[in-house]
């Protein structure tokens, strides 16, 4: 196993499998764009704007950073405790508040509509991460993180009897469940040809000897084949959090030491290390190869020789 470390203490690449090479640059190296926050998680990249949106969930805040400038911004304050966010098909921001329990989705012209915030007439716990299907459709994770304390929420009662997946449909507004399977769903995303969606498990914060993994799921349509997940991988340090996919379905997932990267068949083939817990991913830039992650208290990024799709 060989190393390589960048100018940040603690922060670089390590190589596990021969063909994580194949990933990397050669020369590029893991920069810190910026610092400051409390819990930094859900970047989402805008390309139009060349700017990167995230959320700073304890300081109740999203933030923008742009690539024109190197410049961050606050984006919205207060932002309900925001927590992840994508764009939907027409460049929309879609957001999980944790205050609210709710979806959101800002318009262009900067009103927010509210996509989902009950499921059978109960308050949703507190939407966590979020990806839209070429369909159009959300699909989202709903654990309880936001409503176990006041500091990433507020303390509630759960209202659901599970911690669910759930899909909203944007044409018609209907919202099911997908999946109950799952102590606390987290991160998700699709693979390329839609035929799979992956979870991350992260019931071993709370849960003594719970799941600290991905779970694949074979997608028929809108519907698995199977109630049962598949375990994709299992977290080496600490747990999955947030995770995206790039064009050869290689995983790019956060854990306590870095950004773990695994290929389509569940293989750990190497790391991105930074010295600080990482929560979650996001590929931006002009052709999608700066990998941007998001790490406790910092926003990093390192440019890759792979392309990402979300």
């Amino acid at each position: 196993m060989e190393s390589f470390f960048g100018e940040i203490e603690g922060a670089g690449f390590e190589i596990i499998e021969e063909e994580f090479n194949d990933c990397l640059t050669g020369h590029g190296r893991v920069e810190r764009l910026w610092t400051g926050a409390r819990w930094v998680e859900g970047p989402v990249w805008f390309p139009a704007g060349k700017f990167l949106l995230f959320s700073d969930i304890p300081n109740n805040r999203m933030l923008r950073w742009d690539e024109t400038n190197g410049s961050v911004s606050e984006f919205r304050n207060p932002s309900n405790f925001s927590n992840g966010n994508t764009r939907d098909l027409h460049g929309r921001l879609i957001t999980c508040q944790h205050f609210t329990r709710s979806v959101t989705r800002t318009e262009h012209s900067g009103e927010v509509t509210t996509l989902a915030s009950h499921f059978d007439g109960k308050r949703l716990n507190s939407p966590n991460d979020v990806v839209v299907k070429s369909d159009g459709s959300i699909w989202f994770t709903d654990p309880d993180y936001g409503i176990m304390s006041d500091y990433e929420g507020c303390k509630s009662p759960n209202e659901q009897d599970s911690c669910n997946v759930f899909r909203i449909d944007q044409k018609t507004g209907n919202i099911h469940v997908i999946t109950d399977q799952l102590v606390k769903p987290n991160g998700l995303c699709f693979n390329n040809s839609e035929d799979k969606l992956y979870v991350s498990d992260t019931g071993g914060s709370h849960v003594a000897g719970g799941p600290r993994h991905i779970y694949s799921f074979d997608l028929k349509d809108e519907k698995f084949t199977s109630e049962n997940p598949k375990i994709f991988a299992e977290c080496s340090n600490g747990l999955f959090d947030g995770f995206r996919i790039d064009n050869e379905d290689r995983i790019w997932t956060s854990a306590a030491d870095g950004v773990h990267c695994y290929n389509a068949v569940g293989a750990l083939i190497g790391k991105i290390k930074i010295p600080e817990i990482v929560s979650n991913v996001c590929f931006g830039g002009e052709r999608l190869n700066r990998l941007f992650i998001t790490g406790t208290t910092s926003l990093y990024s390192a440019y890759l020789a792979v392309n990402g799709i979300c």
